[in-house]
């Protein structure tokens, strides 16, 4: 286990070095990219991160977690270059998404199943600001998904709200 202070210092080392490659002294490539020309990479990497999990080699994955760490680097580093936000606006964003949607962890809400969890989290999603103007649980899947996925994604909202089926033919599961 590291300590803290060599986790910061790996974090912000690779910071420092996304700086460098967009810098004027840094790879003509990475300078020339754009967060829609990258977009065709970050989505590749997280495909080799789930065919990574898939293989089971820790080696693996260490690798591809890498890469796609670094695409988000990357995209972060663009958004500061427009003066739209930082990396640490990223870690601390969702550094304190989690803490609220864990009321059960980090508050006084007692959720004992997995069901449970799932409702309030489906619950604080809707009081979010970013997810107010939501007029169904069913926003927010992306677009872009594959279809079987997006699909499976599209199942999964309805059934946190108690919208499944018991089996592929019948009715409504027992809830």
């Amino acid at each position: 286990m590291h300590h803290d202070n060599e986790l910061n210092s790996a974090f912000q080392r690779l910071v420092d070095l996304m700086a460098k490659l967009r810098g004027p002294d840094g790879c003509p490539w990475d300078r020339k990219q754009t967060s829609g020309s990258l977009k065709p990479f970050l989505v590749e990497e997280c495909y080799e991160v789930v065919d990574a999990l898939e293989d089971g080699s820790p080696s693996k994955i260490k690798e591809e977690l890498g890469d796609l760490l670094f695409q988000i680097v990357f995209h972060a580093r663009l958004a500061e270059e427009q003066g739209q936000f930082t990396i640490y606006d990223v870690l601390t964003a969702i550094y304190e998404k989690m803490i609220r949607r864990h009321p059960h962890v980090f508050g006084s809400e007692p959720l004992s199943t997995e069901r449970d969890v799932l409702a309030s989290w489906e619950e604080i999603k809707r009081k979010e600001q970013s997810h107010a103007g939501r007029k169904s649980i069913l926003e927010g899947v992306p677009n872009q998904l594959p279809s079987l996925l997006r699909a499976h994604r599209l199942q999964e909202r309805a059934a946190r709200v108690g919208f499944d089926w018991s089996h592929l033919n019948g009715g409504p599961a027992e809830t």
